[in-house]
């Protein structure tokens, strides 16, 4: 899963499988008090439907005191909010982390430069779990 720069997504290779990678996202976020809000498993419904692809899994996490602020301050950002982590294995074997780049929403939304930070814990916590 190549990241392409002017589509804002930024991918990890990470160094575990899709389901140890995602259980260390879900234990990163807890330990954090964020919030997960939803899992959605894109390979398990698949299969549920007959079809099958290589696992993945979309975290979907936030905190109302970070996105808040942003949604205020521009409220089409609320499209990208709460913030998501793609936990994808490619035709290959590759285990990717992927997320949409602060910047890149920054740029997309244009909400304040100082409000940046309330979103910039998502590459913190892509990187600890690909590690």
């Amino acid at each position: 899963m190549a990241s392409n720069p002017n589509n804002g997504i930024v991918c990890k290779k990470s160094k575990h499988s899709v389901d140890e990678t995602v259980e260390k996202l879900k234990a990163t976020l807890e330990a954090k008090g964020v919030t997960l809000f939803a899992l959605v498993d894109h390979s398990g419904e698949a299969q549920k439907v007959g079809l099958t692809m290589p696992p993945t899994r979309l975290l979907i996490f936030g905190s109302p005191k970070g996105g808040t602020p942003l949604m205020l301050a521009s409220p089409s950002v609320a499209i990208d909010l709460p913030l998501k982590i793609l936990v994808a294995q490619d035709k290959d074997g590759t285990v990717n982390v992927c997320y949409n780049a602060p910047e890149y929403l920054q740029q997309r939304h244009g909400f304040p430069q100082d409000l940046l930070s309330n979103i910039a814990v998502v590459e913190a916590l892509a990187t600890k779990a690909a590690e």
